[in-house]
């Protein structure tokens, strides 16, 4: 099956309020309690994968004024979260249902297990209230809830389903990843001809979308407040502010108001809200200083979700790897290549350049130190797209670097699906290790 550009936005951008796993864990609790009396909720249990449990320790969830955790995440999911808005399940929530998802856990009645051994997104919840049970399961996607049953029985007419564990199908998302493998630079090129202007207005809506999150991390300062602490730098000469500056300022003050769970949402790109405000706000960056019209920078943007969704399908959703920098960042670079004119040569150039860079940077959970490691992602992405229109080229003799970006893109894969299993146990581990002596 051949697929078009909009099938391919459609299946992998979309709006998410909060970090995607904290929220994925919210959605499966509260598609549990869709089918109980949410009041007389009396014991949740949440069975998660590595990842999802590394990426949900420490970042905040929206609507509960800071909180953080992936105990917190299934309480307020099964108390308040609406499961019909998928990732935008806590629009719905706000500081009224803390007290009593925090009296659920005070009183040891939210359990999280940790399937150490598991590999690939799952999410098993169970709610149990007045007697009765029922539980959710989400596998391989964020918002794919493959089964939904009540006191042992499956419910098979539930809208909430996206897929069936029994459907031997693949997945949507996964059939379209499977057709992008095959997929060159040049093909996926050539998809940007196809953007029609509701894929324009669509793609306009995420940089509005991601550039609220910035404009409220420059007002307000949350997280770490890296984006604000650039933009004073700049403004006390301290920093010479270019292109590759205001990239790391937006990238970074999107990040820092989502990572401290501020009620707005992000266009995601590939699953990931931090994806998509590195996939995007870069180019729209930079494009205030070139002369060029907004349709360019809409389909630069376009590039870059593709390239992005192309990493992923070789990655996979959870990595060790920061998906941020090897996958969104390359998207990003070739996204600013295109804006600045590059060639199809001078994009591959730059996404090679954007991989020899920033291969090694690991990914040790969604907190508000991300803030830092997107505003290195959005500047390196840009000065790789530079140094590609001014003839650096990364060579395929260098480290992980192939013949072609085909193949760089292919080999960020294998690095993270085959070589850094270990490195992902070690990461947890010590996270876990931490966790707990500080707790002490």
């Amino acid at each position: 099956m051949n697929y078009t550009v909009k099938d391919i936005l459609n299946l992998q951008v979309a709006p998410a309020l909060g970090c995607t796993e904290p929220v994925a864990i919210a959605l499966g609790a509260a598609a549990a309690a869709s089918l109980l009396d949410k009041q007389k909720i009396d014991l949740i249990e949440v069975s998660v994968d590595p990842n999802i449990y590394k990426n949900g320790l420490a970042v905040s969830i929206p609507g509960t004024g800071g909180l953080s955790g992936l105990d917190m995440a299934a309480a307020i999911g099964a108390c308040a979260g609406d499961p019909a808005l998928k990732l935008e399940v806590l629009e719905s929530v706000d500081e009224s249902a803390v007290p009593r998802a925090k009296q659920l856990i005070k009183e040891g009645k939210v359990k999280v297990h940790l399937l150490a051994d598991h590999r690939g997104l799952y999410i098993k919840t169970r709610v149990s209230a007045a007697g009765d049970w029922a539980e959710a399961l989400i596998c391989d996607l964020h918002d794919n809830i493959v089964s939904i049953s009540f006191n042992g029985q499956p419910v098979e007419d539930s809208p909430l389903l996206s897929t069936t564990i029994d459907d031997q199908s693949a997945s949507p998302v996964s059939e379209l990843e499977t057709w992008l493998k095959t997929l060159s630079l040049g093909q996926l090129l050539k998809l940007l001809d196809d953007l029609d202007d509701e894929d324009l207005a669509f793609l306009q809506d995420g940089v509005d979308t991601n550039m609220a999150l910035a404009n409220h991390g420059l007002k307000y300062g949350p997280g770490l407040g890296i984006g604000l602490a650039l933009e004073r730098l700049a403004r006390q000469k301290l920093v010479t502010r270019d292109m590759i500056l205001d990239a790391r300022i937006l990238a970074s003050a999107a990040s820092d108001a989502r990572m401290a769970g501020v009620k707005l949402p992000a266009m995601s790109s590939a699953g990931s809200g931090n994806h998509g405000l590195t996939a995007i706000l870069p180019i729209w960056a930079v494009r205030t200083w070139v002369d060029c019209t907004e349709r360019t920078a809409l389909k630069a943007i376009g590039l870059s979700h593709l390239i992005t969704a192309y990493v992923k399908a070789h990655t996979g959703r959870l990595t060790a790897v920061c998906g941020c920098s090897v996958a969104a960042g390359a998207g990003a670079a070739a996204g600013v290549a295109y804006l600045l004119g590059g060639n199809q040569a001078q994009i591959a150039g730059s996404i090679k350049n954007l991989t020899m860079d920033l291969a090694g940077v690991i990914c040790d959970g969604a907190k508000a130190g991300c803030a830092l490691k997107l505003a290195t992602a959005a500047g390196t992405a840009v000065q790789s797209a530079l140094f590609a229109l001014q003839g650096v080229n990364v060579q395929p003799t260098d480290g992980i670097v192939g013949l072609s970006p085909e193949q760089t893109m292919k080999n960020v894969g294998t690095l993270s699906t085959e070589g850094m299993i270990e490195t992902d146990r070690t990461i947890l581990k010590i996270m876990l290790e931490k966790q707990f002596s500080e707790a002490e």
